[in-house]
């Protein structure tokens, strides 16, 4: 059976015009907008969900909340013991950003785009990120409380913060009565800064803690400490990801205070 959407929208829409409404330029173009990999090809996968998902009466909210509870359950294998659970939490966690598409996708298709969404959104990728890392810690310490447990949450944590990071600009400038901040208020005051970013941006580092890309490391890390006996992979990448963590919330604040999305 067929659902079409209210919007006026064909219910079958051919690929390209399903991707005029859902993928629209304005929107992929937006500085941060799109994760690499989605740019890659996940946006062609994505595309081709929406199009059986907008079939059926499913709504942009509800696919978000399915994706808060794939991403939630990914941190389970992923914090287990052995290659094979971190392969399953590695497509677990591909399945949650898939999710995470496609409910964009299909709000946008259904003009179904709410504040209640974009709250809940962001509430799902808190919630997930801490988790992701968490379970790192977990698996560290071969399923006991302790250290690396404690390093896992702390990790975590520091994960949402360099989030909320970004997100607080939009609640100071709202309280303040300002409009969102502009692309251009992005760029540091100093030069030499605005380098020191731009090659940071393209290195990517500051990626290596969400949960696509170290869910890949993790399962890198698995297979060494399968090879070696022992948990010294996972417990490197937890050390290596916590450090990153807490370089980027000293380094990202910094970035935001001195540039003009403040202003």
């Amino acid at each position: 059976m067929s659902f079409p959407p209210s919007s006026g929208h064909p219910a079958r829409p051919s690929l390209a015009e399903l991707r005029a409404i859902t993928q629209p330029q304005s929107t992929m173009s937006r500085r941060n907008a799109e994760h690499w990999m989605a740019r890659w090809f996940l946006r062609a996968v994505s595309l081709r969900v929406t199009a059986l998902l907008i079939r059926t009466p499913v709504t942009a909210n509800q696919l978000t909340g399915l994706m808060i509870v794939v991403g939630l359950l990914a941190a389970i294998p992923l914090g287990a013991s052995g290659v094979v659970t971190a392969v399953v939490g590695v497509v677990a966690i591909w399945v949650y950003f898939l999710l995470d598409l496609c409910d964009g996708e299909v709000a946008r298709w259904r003009r179904q785009t709410s504040i209640k969404g974009v709250y809940l959104d962001r509430v799902g990728h808190y919630l997930v990120e801490a988790a992701v890392i968490s379970a790192y810690g977990w698996r560290a310490a071969d399923q006991h409380l302790g250290g690396w447990t404690t390093l896992g949450v702390l990790g975590g944590l520091l994960v949402v913060l360099v989030k909320a990071e970004t997100d607080l600009v939009d609640v100071a400038r709202t309280r303040s009565g300002l409009a969102a901040a502009s692309e251009e208020s992005v760029e540091l005051r100093s030069s030499a800064l605005g380098m020191l970013r731009r090659a940071a941006q393209v290195l990517k580092v500051h990626q290596l803690t969400g949960a696509l890309e170290s869910s890949l490391l993790l399962l890198v890390a698995a297979v060494v400490d399968a090879a070696t006996g022992s948990l010294v992979g996972t417990r490197v990448l937890l050390v290596a990801l916590a450090a990153i963590a807490g370089v980027m919330t000293v380094l990202h604040l910094a970035s935001i205070l001195l540039s003009r999305r403040l202003d």
